[in-house]
């Protein structure tokens, strides 16, 4: 008689790395999940077609995992493919450049997801500080004030991605990343997962982000910020006096940039 298979358990977090010839900087974000005092994990690696050691780096990896190969697309969409994979109750996207800030953090997180149920006011998402780490120099993380979706929606206040942790059932509410954007898909999910759930803050570093040349963040800087404006665009009639706040930060970076740049 065939033993029955019983079903996957749901483990508490899903960690979600986007890979793409990543073996120079993989290795920090492996060690930084092993590391983890609570260990009820998934990592879920999207693979976009790697030809240099990362696969290996996985396939050493001792972790619960899964591997999705071939993935293409750009970066949102294999972020969206994570999300879909996910079995835990508790989604992250920590990108192959990025690592965890300290072995408790996934422990911190989980108890204040626990803290907020056991009150009757469950969290559907909430985001924590990161540190930037740039030639070798770990700078002090950002102060992090309450959360304020005008903060927000002025770019007054940013919501680093490695430190954000969302609810798997807040994406069926609010959506996923939109496939359509290049720089901006994680600013625009913010927004629409605000306006579902006013987010919590850790205020300590959860996440360290490597700054560096191949960093979206460090290239194309017009394209990303006219896109950012678009963005926030979408969301005018939700804070129509904070957009016009940004418009005027915008239009003052925008002429340094094109200042620092040389093209205008």
């Amino acid at each position: 008689m065939p033993v029955p298979i019983a079903p996957p358990t749901t483990p508490t977090f899903s960690i979600v790395t986007c890979t793409w010839n990543s073996a120079a900087t993989l290795a920090d974000t492996l060690a930084s999940v092993q590391s983890q005092t609570l260990r009820d994990i998934e990592h879920i690696f999207v693979d976009g077609g790697s030809t240099d050691a990362t696969l290996d780096l996985i396939a050493a990896y001792s972790g619960r995992k899964r591997v999705l190969h071939g993935v293409t697309g750009g970066i949102a969409r294999a972020m969206n493919a994570g999300i879909d994979a996910a079995r835990g109750e508790i989604v992250a996207h920590l990108h192959s450049d990025d690592y965890y800030a300290a072995p408790d953090v996934l422990q911190a997180v989980a108890e204040r997801f626990d803290t907020a149920r056991a009150a009757g006011q469950p969290l559907a998402w909430l985001f924590g500080a990161v540190q930037v780490l740039k030639d070798g120099h770990l700078a002090a993380p950002y102060p992090m004030p309450a959360f304020s979706y005008r903060r927000l929606a002025s770019g007054r206040a940013a919501i680093p991605h490695p430190a954000v942790f969302v609810r798997r059932t807040a994406f069926q509410q609010a959506g996923m990343f939109d496939e359509s954007l290049r720089y901006a898909m994680d600013i625009d999910l913010w927004l629409r997962l605000a306006k579902v759930a006013t987010p919590a803050v850790l205020a300590r570093p959860l996440a360290v982000f490597r700054d560096h040349a191949g960093s979206v963040s460090s290239s194309n800087r017009i394209a990303a910020r006219r896109e950012e404006f678009a963005v926030r665009r979408r969301y005018v009639q939700r804070a129509p006096l904070a957009f016009a706040i940004y418009c005027l930060r915008y239009l003052k970076r925008m002429r340094a940039l094109r200042a620092a740049i040389g093209t205008g």
